[in-house]
């Protein structure tokens, strides 16, 4: 029977006390030996091994300081110093894939819970190295794909892929809070292109400013856009119900033309001529002025469906607005129309101090319908809306 050297734990204990003090002075062969006592008895620590690592380290042997690594984190896969060392240990060698993954372990596990102070700097260094190589590989990526046409017009969905890919936008898919079509494209902002009679309706962008200056003369001419509906428990999650920082000016109200509205306003009526509106009796589409008041902001939400489009012609627009459109942030640009799903999460906000903002909203049949599509699903909404004998109000 092999007699045991080293069972007592008094002497185990020794042997990692010198073996440290040995790597600390540069020893590292001597620091060695003494973890390997440690480990042929059988008892090492994720520590133990992480010094076994270190000793092979500083005898420029990489095979075995990473065999040594793992030990470690099978034993204690959440050890931030393991992690840590490995990441400098692929570093080292140029595997900068490997090296991400073990500094992106770190700063995750970090984020979790508590971390020892001591380790905090080691932390702030694996934040700093995942960032450089985010960047180198961000660089890699479009210098690569750079040659292949990234930044020609062809490009435009592959750019959104590749921000995507390199975590630099979110995914944001269609979520309407009523009526979902199936299989329609998930695009955020459409391209203003795909939509050539908005020329007639930016062309009467002036003559609807200036119908719209003179509604504005009237307090009263715009109302609160959230209202309660009667007859139905009204919750008001986003603070915007009765609130007049967000207000509107009908034309066209749940699928019917507003006529005294109309009449004040004939370009709004005349522009909308030959546009695709979705029309659903009794409920679409809406035209109207949209006005947010200085300091106001719409919270992220969604739309009632995707089946349809909502364009925006700007009309009074003063600095510091935009609106979100899922992972995409634009500003309006007055007389410049814009075409978005507001089915995908959005939001919008007027930052300026003390002057109106002020769009023409409409909604569109999303163009990849049939027309026997917009027939049935009208019709779905018209049966929904004549259950129990209640007519419809509002979206």
């Amino acid at each position: 029977m092999t007699e045991i050297l080293w069972a007592d734990p008094a002497d185990l204990q020794a042997a990692w006390r010198d073996g440290a003090r040995a790597l600390r002075e540069g020893r590292a062969g001597e620091a060695l030996a003494m973890f390997r006592r440690i480990t042929d008895e059988g008892q090492p620590t994720a520590a133990v091994w992480i010094g076994v690592a270190m000793a092979h380290r500083a005898l420029d042997d990489r095979s075995a300081e990473r065999a040594a690594l793992e030990r470690a984190l099978a034993l204690d896969p959440r050890n931030i110093h393991a992690l840590m060392i490995s990441g400098d240990s692929h570093a080292a060698t140029g595997d900068a894939k490997a090296a991400t993954a073990f500094y992106d372990a770190v700063v995750k596990l970090a984020a979790m819970g508590p971390v020892d102070p001591a380790l905090q700097p080691e932390v702030a260094r694996a934040a700093r190295m995942r960032e450089r190589y985010a960047q180198d590989y961000e660089a890699h990526l479009r210098g690569v794909l750079d040659a292949h046409g990234l930044d020609g017009p062809e490009g435009r969905r592959m750019r959104r892929a590749v921000d995507l890919l390199l975590g630099k936008t979110s995914l944001y898919l269609q979520q309407p809070k009523y009526f979902y079509f199936p299989e329609l494209p998930n695009i955020e902002w459409a391209e203003r292109g795909d939509f050539p009679w908005l020329d007639r309706v930016e062309a009467a962008a002036d003559d609807i400013r200036r119908e719209l200056l003179q509604v504005l003369e009237e307090d009263a001419a715009f109302q609160p856009y959230v209202q309660a509906a009667e007859g139905r428990p009204n919750f008001d999650n986003l603070g915007l119900m009765g609130n007049p920082e967000w207000s509107a000016f009908y034309i066209w109200k749940d699928g019917a033309i507003v006529p005294e509205n109309a009449a004040r306003c004939p370009s709004v009526v005349r522009a909308m001529e030959g546009v695709p509106l979705c029309t659903i009796p009794g409920r679409t589409p809406s035209v109207l002025f949209s006005l947010l008041r200085p300091g106001a902001h719409i919270p992220p939400h969604h739309g009632f469906t995707n089946a349809r489009y909502i364009c925006h012609l700007p009309l009074i627009v003063p600095g510091n607005c935009a609106m979100r459109v899922g992972s995409e942030t634009r500003p309006w640009v007055e007389g410049k129309a814009c075409v978005f799903d507001d089915s995908i999460e959005h939001e919008a906000w007027n930052r300026h101090p003390d002057q109106l903002r002020v769009v023409l909203i409409f909604d569109i049949w999303r163009p990849e319908l049939s027309a026997a599509e917009r027939e049935l699903i009208g019709a779905t909404l018209q049966a929904v809306d004549a259950f129990g004998g209640a007519p419809h109000t509002g979206d």
